[in-house]
């Protein structure tokens, strides 16, 4: 279809959409000529706007539609219409990538992987850090002696998992705090322990693994940090090995922060977290802590049997910025790992 003839097959579409809109009795502003895109935008209790314009190199046509939040038909079939004439230019939006500083605050105690201030020394670097010395119920641990989580006296203590999963259609911040390459989430899966919910806030990376295997280390270990409404966490561990190029984290490899504190915010990237994980949901169960000071316990940790690939060339990107940030493994005292299933749920959005 000639060029010309293709824009007033354009024109046409969009002016019938202004017309059903102008009938509807909403308001309708002509502020140029011509078309070129949709912009649209709206806020809970709030009117909603559309904007919609094009060119053809003559001149700029924009309607502003003003319509009630709870109408949503129309506003659909104008973000319809501007698919078309995207699809015509043949252009995509550029992603979008805004960034802040992010310094932690003035009063907080610095702590670090090695020296007078590693972890052998977090305990004596603040009253508030004490429980990484004192705590009964540390982590990491080593994984050796497991019993099933179906033992009578197990069944109470360590409560089905059940792991829910929402597509998201963009990669929410990521920063390099220092001490790790963190993904933060303003909205997440959730998993539910018993009858609690955890919402996914975070996850973060390890190299090497901080839990082992039978006194094994993993070249690179994720956590998956997870909080219920009132405050208590819990975090799935994945080992990740070496072996195959694994194209889900391309969005996050390609974007790895390489200035320490500042973070990053990705638009138009999408990430799945369930393309993150391993196929099997196998996973040793235990009560713990966290890894890094203030080392609170209370934790509830699920970590994954089956490791995921990352490719040498992957691991060595993540290593460039980050190495050597695990704790050491921590007496298991009292304690006992158990093995389980963890049920997931994959639902689109």
């Amino acid at each position: 279809m000639p060029k010309a003839l293709q824009s007033h097959v354009s024109d046409r579409r969009l002016d019938k959409t202004l017309d059903e809109i102008q009938a509807k009795g909403w308001t309708v502003v002509d502020l140029k000529n011509e078309w070129n895109r949709v912009l649209s935008f709206e806020k809970p209790g709030t009117s909603s706007f559309s904007a919609i314009s094009s060119s053809s190199g003559i001149g700029e046509r924009r309607h502003v539609v003003k319509k009630p939040i709870a109408s949503t038909v129309v506003l659909t079939m104008v973000t319809l219409s501007s698919a078309l004439v995207g699809a015509q230019d043949g252009k995509l939006p550029a992603p979008q990538i805004k960034t802040r500083s992010v310094a932690p605050p003035s009063d907080a105690t610095h702590w670090t992987y090695e020296g007078e201030k590693g972890p052998q020394f977090w305990g004596k670097l603040d009253p508030n850090f004490s429980l990484c010395a004192d705590g009964h119920s540390q982590s990491p641990v080593d994984i050796a002696k497991t019993s099933p989580a179906s033992l009578p006296k197990l069944r109470a203590k360590f409560s089905p998992a059940n792991l829910r999963i929402v597509h998201h259609e963009h990669l929410a911040d990521e920063i390099n705090n220092g001490h790790t390459i963190q993904v933060n989430y303003s909205e997440g899966d959730t998993m539910t322990l018993g009858d609690a919910d955890y919402e996914l806030i975070q996850f973060h990376f390890h190299a090497p693994s901080e839990h082992t295997v039978q006194g094994k280390h993993y070249p690179m270990e994720m956590h998956f940090v997870h909080k219920s409404p009132s405050g208590a966490l819990a975090v799935i561990g994945v080992f990740i090995t070496q072996g195959a190029h694994n194209a889900a984290f391309d969005p996050i490899w390609s974007n790895l922060p390489t200035q320490k504190g500042l973070e990053s915010h990705f638009e138009h990237v999408q990430v799945n977290v369930d393309d993150l994980l391993p196929h099997s949901h196998k996973s040793y169960r235990y009560d713990g802590s966290l890894t890094t000071p203030p080392c609170s316990e209370g934790v509830k940790w699920i970590v994954m049997k089956s490791p995921i690939q990352l490719s040498a060339e992957q691991i060595g990107r993540f290593t460039t910025l980050i190495k050597g940030n695990n704790r050491p493994v921590q007496p298991l005292h009292h304690r006992v790992t158990v093995t389980d299933d963890i049920v997931e749920e994959v639902m689109a959005r």
